[in-house]
């Protein structure tokens, strides 16, 4: 009789610890994922992750509690999936790296969705960031899927983070052209380009004298929207203004010099052992 009342009572105390562990999973998963859907600069996707973790670590810790309740040694049960989690995580190792990798880009953002960047030697648009790889899509629209893991082991260039970047082209131009009116036809050129920003004010100056033309450094600063429109008109616009004003843009040119050919005449020598009446060389 005693027996069977304390298989009662642990019956009862494991069913009240279960429903107390699913009540109280469901309760941290609920407003874990609620603290991720109130700010918007954090990432949905980690917190639902984080909440799932959050509830089974919940349970498992209930699962103990009542193993120990009906007399279950639960020490080397403990120590049996600690040693299968370990077998698992060395063998998951490169799985488990992407995953860390995953949880630390959703965390800090370095980019987000719809971002142009250069990861892992890939360059392209930001289409799905998850927790083992991450989708871009390259200028040509083909979808490459790197692994978070060599994203985070390596530089990332993000080309939206800021709402403005600086256009940089160098401008040569032949060593007998007027720098002053190559000059002014480069500012010409810039303040009609609408898509400029006026401050901060453009940047025309020489900057170098090159092996065959005298450098200018021109430095437009534009809305990164606007960037590679603004940088692509300007190049087409600075040509043409180029030809108008008789303005030229040196190109590397190669002279080739030919030698003709000289005759060497053929010793007597030569000629006992057979050989031709005349060697032609090249000089």
């Amino acid at each position: 009789m005693d027996w069977y009342v304390e298989l009662g009572i642990n019956v009862v105390m494991a069913a009240a610890i279960l429903l107390g562990a699913l009540w109280l999973s469901g309760f941290a998963k609920r407003h874990i994922v609620k603290l991720g859907l109130r700010y918007e600069e954090l990432d949905d996707t980690l917190f639902l992750f984080l909440s799932s973790v959050v509830r089974y670590a919940i349970l498992a810790i209930a699962l103990t509690f009542i193993l120990s309740r009906f007399g279950i040694q639960t020490t080397s049960l403990v120590a049996l999936l600690g040693a299968a989690g370990l077998a698992i995580g060395l063998a998951l190792q490169g799985t488990l790296s992407n995953l860390a990798a995953g949880v630390m880009l959703l965390g800090f953002r370095p980019f987000k969705i719809d971002d142009f960047v250069d990861v892992a030697g890939h360059t392209g648009t930001v289409k799905a960031i998850s927790l083992f790889t991450t989708e871009l899509a390259t200028s040509d629209n083909v979808q490459v899927t790197v692994p978070n893991s060599d994203i985070w082991a390596s530089s990332i260039v993000n080309y939206s983070f800021y709402d403005r970047r600086r256009c940089d082209l160098t401008i040569g131009v032949s060593y007998d052209t007027d720098l002053k009116k190559a000059e002014t036809v480069l500012k010409k050129v810039i303040d009609a380009e609408t898509r400029g920003l006026k401050d901060p004010e453009a940047f025309v100056k020489v900057t170098n004298l090159g092996d065959s033309s005298v450098d200018f450094s021109v430095r437009v600063w534009a809305m990164s929207e606007d960037y590679w429109a603004m940088r692509h008109a300007l190049i087409r616009e600075i040509k043409e203004q180029f030809d108008k004003n008789g303005i030229d843009i040196p190109f590397p040119t190669m002279v080739q010099i030919q030698v003709p050919a000289k005759v060497v005449p053929v010793t007597k020598s030569a000629r006992r052992s057979g050989a031709k009446k005349s060697v032609t060389k090249q000089a």
